[in-house]
C-alpha cells in the first residue's frame, strides 16, 4: 500500500502534545494525511495550535496510555474508523544514572508501565482499527538494544524499551499471519524535553526521516526494528 498527497492516508498518532509526536503530526498533515492525534486530558498544548492551523487535517483525541479504561474508551470512540497507520509515540523517561537495584519500586514501575505495557495495551485494543494491509508502529529507542548496551547507564529507561521490544516481538509471533507491517522505531538522540539540549539531532530534521521509514515499510508484513535511516537495529 502506498500513499501520496493526492490520495492521503489516515494515521492514529498516540502521544502528540510535544516533541517528536507533535513534529510527526505536523509532517503527516503537511504531506496530505488526515491525523487523529492524542494528548492527555488537561492543559492546552502546541498540538491544539497545530490543529487550529490545519482544521481539515488534524483532529485531537484524549488518552492516557497508563490508564486501560481510557484506552478502551478511545477505541470505542473510534470504532467506526479505519486507519492506514497506528503509531504509538507516547512515552516517558528516567534519564538519571541510577543503579536499577537501588531505585524505588514505585519509580521503576512508572517507566515501563508507560513505555512498554501502555503501548501494548493500545496495540491490542486498537489493532482492528488499522486496515488489513496497514502498519502498526511504536517509538522505541536504540537504548532498548541489548546488543548495543556496552556502557550501561540509563538502566530504567533502557530496560523499559527492551521490555517494549520483547513484547512487540511476542505480539508479532502471535500474529504471524497478519498482513499488517510492524515497526519498532529507534529515532536517535533528539533534542526534545526527554532527550535534552545536548542531543545531536533536532525534531525538524528527524521527523521527515522517521516518516519516510514508516511509509517505506507499508505493505511489508512482519516486524522490523529500524533507525531513522531505515537501518536494522540489533536486538
Amino acid at each position: 500500500m502506498t500513499q501520496d498527497t493526492s490520495n492521503p492516508g489516515t494515521i492514529l498518532l498516540i502521544g502528540a502534545s510535544r516533541g517528536l509526536g507533535l513534529g510527526l503530526a505536523g509532517e503527516f498533515a503537511k504531506r496530505g494525511w488526515h491525523v487523529v492525534a492524542t494528548v492527555r486530558a488537561g492543559a492546552r498544548t502546541e498540538l491544539h495550535d497545530l490543529a487550529e492551523a490545519h482544521p481539515d487535517r488534524i483532529e485531537i483525541e484524549t488518552v492516557d496510555i497508563a490508564q486501560p479504561q481510557q484506552i478502551a474508551m478511545l477505541r470505542d470512540r473510534l470504532a467506526s474508523r479505519v486507519f492506514d497507520l497506528l503509531f504509538v509515540n507516547a512515552g516517558t523517561a528516567n534519564m538519571e544514572d541510577e543503579i536499577a537495584g537501588e531505585i524505588a519500586t514505585e519509580e521503576y514501575t512508572r517507566v515501563p508501565v508507560t513505555n512498554a505495557l501502555g503501548p501494548m495495551r493500545v496495540i491490542e485494543a486498537c489493532r482492528n482499527l488499522v486496515a488489513a494491509d496497514g502498519l502498526i508502529g511504536v517509538m522505541s529507542s536504540g537504548q532498548g538494544s541489548i546488543t548495543n548496551n556496552t556502557n550501561g547507564l540509563h538502566e530504567v529507561y533502557r530496560s523499559s524499551k527492551a521490555a517494549l521490544n520483547q513484547l512487540v516481538r511476542s505480539y508479532a509471533a502471535r500474529h504471524a499471519e497478519d498482513r499488517r507491517a510492524l515497526v519498532l522505531m529507534a529515532p536517535g538522540w533528539i533534542r526534545t524535553q526527554l532527550g535534552g539540549p545536548k542531543a545531536p539531532f533536532g525534531v525538524d530534521d528527524s521527523v521527515p526521516l522517521i516518516m519516510d521509514v514508516l511509509l517505506g515499510r507499508q505493505g511489508k508484513p512482519g516486524l522490523a526494528f529500524l533507525d531513522r535511516d531505515g537501518k536494522t537495529v540489533p536486538w
